[in-house]
């Protein structure tokens, strides 16, 4: 009898922390538009959806009535960016425009501000390190962008790593990072700024998703230096999102050319001892959206449900992980 008891609640232990058990998709009282190519980003409780393919207003989420509300228009198509929530607003930074496969990058920093629901353009990047489908992450008062593609899906991908100071209004290279790459998220986690996932885009040769970026990196704020983790990522991906917890990085969504259906994987390294491990896999697999921790929880919404470009999602997904 016990091991009949034992039996039973291994089953049910197993199956509650199996592929589809731990993500709780929200019941909203409104939709979303469908987005991907887009961002997601909080900023003082408030999640905010903006950018894509196609125009698209931003608009909030509020966790606490799981309600989403409509804002101000964008000032112009953007997509392919990672946002940067900073001093009270909301960056879109090395970002694309334009149709495929030859996307321009996005000469300024464009502003939006949740306070005033107004767009504003912000400073200009360096004509020489201008690129999209960029990484981008804050430090201590000061904004940085690293790796990128220069043409679209074309060709001309960069390792470059660069430092904006907005109090000074100035911009610093610093080393390039151990490879480049695009179609990915950047992330701190404690004084390291970590790459992960994300591919070389290369139409040029017909390879847009083929070449997949394995290797992760990370800058040493301390020491001024890149380094590669022993391990690599365990489900190669583009269109991928990063977040750093605690000693944790965790990489999600993503497309790839080893399957039609965008990756559902949460994988997480601890970068204390180098180590993977997965989280309970995405009830829906996307690429081409952002990730969110707040309060406890990780979030998720909009995106693609298949590579390339479609078709368009606008559920938000959440997963309780301290």
């Amino acid at each position: 009898m016990k091991s009949t008891i034992f039996l039973f609640i291994l089953v049910f232990s197993l199956s509650a922390c199996g592929k589809k058990g731990g993500w709780e998709v929200l019941d909203t009282s409104n939709e979303a538009s469908p987005r991907h190519e887009n961002s997601l980003v909080e900023l003082d409780g408030k999640l905010y959806a903006l950018g894509g393919r196609t125009d698209r207003p931003v608009e909030e989420f509020d966790p606490k009535t799981n309600t989403w509300k409509k804002l101000a228009e964008s000032p112009m198509n953007f997509h392919h960016f990672q946002a940067l929530a900073f001093e009270g607003e909301i960056y879109v930074i090395g970002a694309l425009s334009g149709p495929y496969p030859h996307e321009k990058p996005i000469e300024n920093f464009l502003i939006f501000n949740p306070q005033t629901n107004t767009w504003r353009k912000g400073p200009k990047i360096p004509a020489d390190r201008l690129r999209g489908s960029v990484g981008v992450f804050s430090r201590e008062g000061k904004i940085y962008l690293v790796c990128g593609i220069i043409d679209g899906h074309w060709e001309g991908h960069v390792a470059w790593f660069d430092e904006y100071d907005p109090k000074t209004d100035t911009w610093k290279v610093l080393p390039d990072a151990p490879r480049p790459r695009d179609h990915f998220g950047a992330a701190m986690v404690g004084d390291r700024a970590y790459v992960a996932g994300g591919r070389i885009s290369h139409a040029a040769i017909d390879k847009v998703l083929e070449l997949t970026i394995s290797e992760v990196d990370y800058y040493d704020f301390n020491t001024g230096t890149w380094h590669t983790e022993k391990n690599g990522l365990p489900t190669p991906r583009g269109g991928s999102s990063s977040i750093g917890h605690n000693e944790f990085l965790v990489v999600m969504n993503g497309e790839s050319s080893t399957q039609e259906l965008s990756h559902s994987e949460v994988e997480v390294l601890n970068t204390k001892t180098g180590e993977w491990s997965n989280l309970p896999e995405l009830n829906q697999g996307r690429h081409g959206t952002g990730v969110i921790y707040y309060q406890g929880k990780l979030y998720v919404a909009a995106g693609s449900a298949e590579r390339y470009g479609g078709p368009e999602l606008n559920d938000i997904e959440t997963l309780e992980w301290k």
